[in-house]
């Protein structure tokens, strides 16, 4: 399982803007204005050699006792509960201030491992930036630029190296499916008819499950993990510290399933949180299949209407298979096993070479690559490079120029073409190497000169030589 990184620090200390370092996107907003983050935020760590989840905080300020400060304090303390390590950060242009030394008190009791990171130390020596936070007494400070980028990653390598390598379960031997959704959309429900048993708590209150449930069953001899996880809502609906922990939890079943079960509520409108949901589950690579509950109680008219929202809103998950289900009454959730054997094992496929190979000669000659200028982008061969999604790698030269039209165009054509129902499927380019590039991958502009310089006197030469040849001739 990943492990879970907290950021957190007073006010206006940068870690909004190291968390948008550390998930290379721009999801937490940023600005020159203390306390602009106020709840948590969510997101998978990139750039280094181990996968995590890291989690960004609002300015931490224990002493505060009411008001948005205190709930503020409040969410930044549940997250350091939930985490698996702390960076406290810290600023260089500030110095330790009284705040600091308060909250380095209040970490060093909850127990974690803690690391305290001076950011803004662009163009100070690490150990100038450092110095007056040894008194801080939680180890070694390290000096970064959330900013620039300096000095992040041998950070955050050093923060991971106390963690096992997350292994994949490429090999894993029977299909182990999380339920996931929304408060009170009845995941519950279906696991308990799933199961065939109250197995679960099953409450008519958003919120019951507070943690996720990992139940080992058979179904017709066949070996099956099922997740029943807490239901996830939008953050400003999210009242109880308790129900705040379930968030990660739920973020965390997903990448440890093989396939996820989103279930919908077919007597509410598809609303963001849904998708935002079906995201997490399409960015962790995870088989998906739909089951869209409580569909006995409607009418013709508002079948149709769903029907059209998940059209409009769920596009993407085009290559997941829906289900209209009543969990309560049991009616259409012995169908869901096809679809969830159907997407492991799609997700768990076994790609050959030269079928791949096959496979991509067949979609480029249907629709070559877009030209980048006057050249246009050579695929050569594909294998695979991974499971649970499966990674498919294509080799050749100019891919980088391939638009992202043309990368989605590729995966629905070898998803199709292996009949991959269920699963995302992701495609990798591994350009061939320009022998006028240098190792450090700058183009060595003299080195090729110097080639073309070569053969233009190889060439005169040669005319030389033959303009000598034949006036001997002549005499």
């Amino acid at each position: 399982m990943k492990p879970t990184i907290a950021l957190v620090g007073r006010p206006n200390v940068g870690k909004s803007t190291l968390f948008n370092r550390l998930t290379r996107s721009r999801d937490a907003l940023v600005a020159d204005l203390p306390g602009l983050t106020r709840d948590r935020h969510y997101g998978q760590g990139r750039g280094s050699s181990k996968p995590y989840l890291v989690v960004d905080t609002g300015g931490f300020e224990p002493v505060v006792t009411e008001g948005i400060l205190h709930e503020m304090a409040k969410q930044t303390l549940q997250a350091v509960d939930e985490a698996d390590a702390v960076v406290f950060l810290v600023d260089a242009r500030s110095g330790a201030t009284p705040q600091d030394k308060i909250i380095a008190n209040q970490l060093r009791k909850l127990g974690r491992p803690v690391y305290v990171v001076v950011n803004k130390a662009e163009g100070m020596r690490q150990s100038i930036a450092g110095a007056e936070f040894h008194e801080l007494a939680l180890g070694e400070p390290w000096a970064i630029s959330g900013a620039h980028g300096d000095g992040v990653r041998e950070l955050m390598e050093e923060v991971l190296s106390n963690f096992p390598d997350a292994t994949e379960e490429t090999e894993a031997k029977h299909p182990k499916f999380a339920i996931i959704g929304r408060p009170n959309v009845g995941k519950s429900t279906l696991v308990n008819a799933i199961l065939g048993e109250e197995r679960v708590i099953a409450f008519d209150q958003a919120g019951t499950t507070r943690d996720s449930i990992y139940i080992d069953f058979e179904r017709e001899t066949k070996p099956y993990t099922i997740i029943d996880t807490a239901g996830v809502r939008r953050r400003g609906k999210v009242n109880e510290a308790i129900e705040k922990f379930s968030v990660i939890k739920t973020l965390q079943a997903i990448e440890d399933a093989n396939v996820v079960v989103l279930v919908l509520d077919a007597q509410l409108d598809i609303s963001e949180q849904d998708a935002t949901l079906a995201g997490f589950a399409l960015e962790a690579g995870r088989a998906l299949v739909v089951a869209v509950n409580k569909w006995d109680g409607l009418g013709e008219y508002a079948r149709d209407t769903i029907r059209r929202e998940i059209d409009r809103k769920l596009n993407f998950l085009d290559f997941a298979k829906f289900h209209f289900i009543s969990a309560l009454q049991g009616n259409g959730v012995g169908e869901l096993f096809a679809s969830i054997d159907q997407a492991y094992q799609a997700a768990m496929a076994k790609l050959s070479t030269p079928r791949l190979t096959r496979a991509l000669e067949v979609a480029t000659e249907r629709q070559a690559p877009p030209r980048n200028g006057l050249n246009r982008p050579k695929m050569r061969y594909a294998h695979q490079g991974g499971m649970n999604p499966p990674v498919v790698v294509i080799h050749g030269s100019g891919l980088h120029a391939i638009p992202d039209s043309y990368v989605r165009y590729l995966e629905h054509s070898l998803r199709k073409m292996f009949k991959l129902e269920g699963t995302p499927l992701r495609v990798q380019f591994k350009s061939s190497d320009n022998p006028y590039v240098e190792k450090s991958g700058g183009a060595n502009k003299q080195s090729f000169r110097e080639h073309l310089r070569k053969n233009a006197q190889l060439r005169t030469r040669g005319e030389q030589r033959k303009a000598s040849v034949a006036k001997g001739n002549k005499k």
